[in-house]
């Protein structure tokens, strides 16, 4: 596993190593310290999904000098699909499993809440009405919590369309109705990934 040191990422980025050292100490760049000298590595895959965190650009030179790693970490997105309907989560699951990302379930918010903070989807499908933890809570924890707050959020639900403006005013990124249409699905899904 290929890793970079914060003086390759600071030229990278193009700030101060002092400013990679700022974002390695507040969490958002994960970087390993060394033993001894306490010098931090990044694992290039860290720092691939750090420049997509922050909406960064990743150039063509990087990919081209990374380019059997950087693709791997680049294709592959994780989307966590929730429903307490197993139906549902399986019907949604068929749809995006051949854009080639890692499908993840939860049947409920309880288990999707402790699933985000674990796994770290690119992307979520939240149904709105579920037992427990409703959709918008789950929606509200998604928005409030720094970690989390970039994960696109696809709601799925069949709620009216009230239901559905409500989920969009508190932050989903896209709402749609049930029954969904398959390829609409596959291309709201792959255009939040691009």
């Amino acid at each position: 596993m290929k890793t970079l040191r914060p003086g390759e990422i600071a030229q990278y980025c193009d700030v101060h190593q002092r400013t990679v050292s700022r974002w390695i100490a507040q969490g958002q760049l994960k970087g390993h310290k060394l033993p001894g000298r306490g010098n931090y590595r990044v694992l290039l895959n860290d720092f691939i999904l750090f420049l997509q965190q922050q909406n960064m650009p990743i150039s063509d030179d990087f990919i081209k000098a990374n380019r059997e790693e950087a693709d791997q970490e680049i294709s592959t997105k994780r989307i966590l699909i929730i429903d307490d309907e197993p139906e549902i989560r399986n019907a949604i699951k068929r749809v995006l499993l051949p854009c080639g990302h890692d499908i993840i379930l939860a049947a409920d918010g309880f288990q999707a809440g402790v699933k985000i903070l674990s796994t770290k989807p690119d992307l979520v499908t939240l149904d709105l009405s579920m037992p427990g933890l409703d959709g918008y809570e789950v929606l509200q924890f998604i928005r409030q919590q720094p970690e989390t707050t970039n994960i696109k959020i696809v709601v799925i639900s069949g709620l009216s369309d009230v239901g559905l403006n409500k989920a969009l005013s508190l932050g989903a990124d896209v709402a749609l109705s049930k029954p969904f249409d398959n390829t609409h699905l596959r291309d709201v899904v792959n255009k939040l990934l691009t």
